[in-house]
């Protein structure tokens, strides 16, 4: 499953041609025709969702309430949605699949949600670039761990705990 959502953010990111860190989540959406639409939810739990509607181009809807390294997380995270699975039918004029990411997405209890957190971890923080940026740090950084996820955390654009959370996944740190 989560050799599955690395393989297809990799190939996203050669098609795309995003080979620096930070990785443009808007590019990636443009490039595949998917809008992504910024605005405050009513339900403040709910971080995104992912719209498919027959005919429309598909639409990710991102909390703009919520911090900006969220946002770039949600839109992967719904990206890796649009790839990988193919959403709940819902009616409400006319069919629509949905993909909704909340509180409880985070948690990983749902094999969709895990997936498409691990596409979004891998899009946004790609093992190999990750493995490189590491080594550009110098030996003072990379040995204190607060100022090496800190400074991972900058050159990637993402939170001190999505990067942590990369490093231990990839075996950097324990």
């Amino acid at each position: 499953m989560a050799r599955r959502a690395e393989q297809a953010a990799a190939r996203l990111l050669v098609e795309a041609g995003e080979t620096a860190p930070p990785v443009s989540v808007e590019r990636l959406a443009a490039h595949l025709g998917v809008v992504v639409s910024r605005s405050a939810f009513k339900d403040g739990d709910v971080s995104g969702m992912l719209i498919r509607q027959d005919g429309r181009a598909p639409v990710v809807g991102v909390n703009d309430v919520h911090s900006d390294h969220r946002q770039r997380f949600t839109i992967a995270h719904e990206l890796g949605h649009f790839l990988l699975h193919p959403g709940r039918e819902i009616v409400l004029d006319r069919p629509v699949r949905v993909n909704l990411r909340d509180k409880t997405s985070s948690m990983a209890t749902d094999r969709e949600e895990i997936e498409a957190n691990a596409f979004a971890a891998s899009l946004l923080m790609p093992a190999d670039l990750v493995r490189s940026e590491l080594q550009r740090l110098s030996a003072a950084v990379r040995q204190d761990p607060e100022r090496c996820t800190d400074a991972l955390a900058g050159i990637f654009d993402v939170s001190e705990s999505a990067i942590g959370f990369r490093l231990i996944h990839l075996g950097l740190v324990s």
